[in-house]
């Protein structure tokens, strides 16, 4: 039996390139809406009290540790992003207000 080998994973600026050669690159999106990234690795230091307040949240989820930390991480950086285009709009509405003010 033939062991199949994994093929390196094709970044997103060689796939640029290949698509300004005239290449077809649709073999590298899915039928989803959202392009997938690569994944990089990172450490992070937890305090011991802070990796026990992620283990006991990861039992009771019955999810990993790793899973509970990538949540929590994509639940704040969402909560950032509307912040901040929440002070954009305020931002614009006071710039329109002051202006017809004139």
């Amino acid at each position: 039996m033939k062991k199949a080998h994994k093929k390196k994973p094709v970044n997103a600026e060689e796939i640029a390139r290949m698509a300004d050669r005239g290449e077809d690159i649709s073999r590298f999106f899915t039928n989803r809406l959202r392009m997938v990234y690569p994944i990089q690795r990172v450490n992070v230091d937890f305090t011991g009290p802070m990796l026990a307040e992620l283990d006991d949240a990861a039992e009771e989820l019955n999810i990993s540790r790793q899973a509970v930390i990538k949540t929590l991480v994509r639940e704040g950086l969402d909560r950032r992003l509307k912040r901040r285009a929440g002070r954009r709009v305020r931002a614009k509405n006071a710039v329109a207000v002051r202006g017809d003010a004139r």
